[in-house]
């Protein structure tokens, strides 16, 4: 990653409809992100380990560009994942975070997407 690169940032929110993202305002969430942290951008995919999740994130990582998931368990998401970062020339321990962020209010997810912003070295 370039000194000046700052990551991209993926909410996966599984439909919308999962239950374990009813205590956030997805919304308020994903536009603190963008606006208030060091990312390059956010945005919301409605479920990236569907087969257009697979195509959006192959396109994504052609970017090489790091990234920070918010979504379910982590083990989880480097197991949908691992080949589209392996197609892309890419580490998925080094050049990914992923978080689990259900269950949480917009603060908590917050704490965590910043704390993981600084283990990638920026400052929040």
């Amino acid at each position: 990653m370039e000194e000046k690169q700052l990551p991209g940032f993926i909410m996966c929110v599984c439909t919308g409809k999962c239950p374990g993202f009813q205590a956030m305002d997805i919304w308020d969430f994903i536009n603190q992100v963008r606006v208030e942290l060091p990312v390059e951008y956010g945005f919301i995919h409605p479920q990236l380990c569907e087969e257009d999740g697979d195509r959006f994130l192959a396109d994504f990582l052609k970017s090489h560009r790091k990234v920070v998931i918010g979504a379910c368990a982590p083990n989880m998401q480097k197991k949908m994942f691992k080949d589209a970062f392996k197609e892309a020339g890419l580490d998925i321990e080094k050049d990914a975070v992923m978080l689990d962020i259900r269950d949480m209010t917009n603060e908590k997810a917050i704490s965590v997407v910043e704390e993981a912003l600084e283990k990638l070295g920026l400052e929040v």
